[in-house]
């Protein structure tokens, strides 16, 4: 097909979470246990499953259209991609994941000048050696395999670890020293694909549908019906994403009032509402928010 994306999804723990956010920017992803070919409603987009890690050189090399990944693997990777969007979600916050280097609790490293001629271990080999050359410290950084908290003080002096909540650091007995790198994850392009008119454009539109499903996060919509009478009050009471929409009734002597706010409020605003007089209140849930 001439028309056709190949597109990467990361395999592991960012898959469900790519997956749901597929699903509210209205892309569905179904994946078979046997098959790295995951399908999907769009005939245009071919999906193969890649381990993030891996991601940014298939896609600089072409084998891949497109695909996400996070920042960091870019950066340890070195790829030369194009980073069409950061899409601010991972698989249990939605916030941004943070490298940083860790010691023992009862370690007497303060710095990271304290590590000099020390053993760190990490997954991001790259990463980490680039950031103590930043700081002019000469450490022996050693790739791990797995299970990199349980390293110090035996198998090394410190570890370079990506952590989102901090919760695994303290549970094996480790602080944090100094953060190396925050990382979110990235919509990126093959440049030679992004060239082209069509990939481009599927691309974008992609960016724009997950991006605006990024944004409905957290958000509801809010409709109701108001006397005219007591509009100035209630409009008042409405935090806004960006103004109310107040449109006329048949009834001129009522209006409906939208909005869109953060479901985190709206528990407290309704019952204000009613007692300011709108009637009909209605809430609904947000898919997408597009500005």
């Amino acid at each position: 097909m001439p028309n056709l994306l190949k597109l990467g999804i990361p395999a592991g723990s960012l898959q469900q979470a790519t997956a749901e956010l597929f699903r509210r920017a209205g892309y569905k992803l179904t994946f078979n246990s046997r098959s790295y070919y995951p399908t999907i409603n769009d005939d245009e987009i071919e999906c193969l499953l890649i381990r993030a890690q891996e991601m940014a050189r298939y896609v600089e090399d072409g084998v891949l259209d497109a695909g996400l990944t996070g920042h960091d693997w870019v950066v340890e990777t070195e790829a030369d991609v194009h980073e069409v969007a950061e899409l601010v979600f991972s698989k249990v916050s939605r916030g941004p994941v943070r490298w940083v280097l860790c010691v023992p609790d009862d370690s007497p490293v303060k710095t990271v000048r304290d590590l000099q001629g020390k053993r760190i271990a990490t997954e991001a080999v790259g990463l980490t050696r680039s950031y103590l050359k930043q700081h002019g410290v000469e450490a022996r950084g050693e790739f791990s395999w797995g299970a990199t908290e349980v390293k110090p003080p035996r198998l090394a002096d410190a570890i370079v670890e990506v952590t989102e909540t901090g919760s695994s650091l303290r549970a094996n007995n480790l602080r944090i020293v100094d953060e190396v790198l925050q990382s979110t994850t990235r919509l990126i392009a093959n440049h030679r694909s992004y060239a082209e008119t069509w990939k481009k454009q599927k691309i974008d539109d992609m960016a724009l549908m997950l991006e605006g499903a990024i944004a409905a996060e957290g958000k509801v919509g809010l409709m109701m019906n108001v006397p005219c009478d007591k509009l100035r009050q209630v409009l008042t009471l409405l935090p806004a994403l960006q103004q109310p929409t107040v449109s006329t009734l048949a009834d001129e002597q009522w209006v409906d009032v939208s909005t869109i706010l953060d479901e985190s409020v709206v528990r407290h605003i309704i019952p204000r509402l009613k007692a300011a007089g709108a009637r009909g209140i209605v809430e609904y849930p947000l898919n997408k928010v597009i500005d």
